[in-house]
């Protein structure tokens, strides 16, 4: 069962156990998988995993601002929805286990310094797409490459 017959299936049982608050999350996992179809890129795995990605990383960032702006009823929406898109997400690498791989990934490509960190990105960010957050990579391969 691909992603999209997941959702199919997870939107017909929320509309029955008339869940509304599941619905719109899994409504949003629903749109961004059709506008991958459509789109260029196609819809993949990889594709539709950064997409549910990007789509967690809004309502966690919404939320944040609601917060500041001390609306707690419309914070605690978004970070429910974007708890029901985590559901759907693949297993998300820990940070130690991330930093492992790291490493044994700048071996491979000989990075010594701070400016591999480009060529360093691009191969992480291919390998660890949809398992670790874009900013946790980021800031292990900075830091790592600061090391050497």
């Amino acid at each position: 069962m691909n992603i999209e017959e997941k959702i199919n299936a997870a939107i017909k049982s929320a509309m029955l156990a008339r869940n509304a608050g599941r619905l719109d999350a899994l409504r949003a996992i629903k749109s961004a998988i059709l506008l991958l179809k459509t789109s260029s890129e196609g819809l993949s795995e990889e594709s539709a995993a950064k997409a549910m990605q990007k789509e967690v990383k809004k309502r966690r960032e919404t939320a944040e601002i609601y917060k500041q702006q001390n609306r707690n009823d419309l914070s605690d929406v978004e970070l429910f929805q974007a708890n029901v898109i985590e559901e759907y997400l693949p297993q998300q690498i820990g940070e130690s286990e991330l930093r492992t791989s790291i490493e044994i990934l700048i071996a491979e490509l000989g990075a010594t310094s701070p400016a591999d960190m480009g060529k360093v990105m691009g191969a992480a960010s291919k390998k660890y797409a949809g398992q670790a957050d874009g900013k946790m990579v980021s800031s292990i391969v900075k830091e790592l490459l600061s090391k050497n």
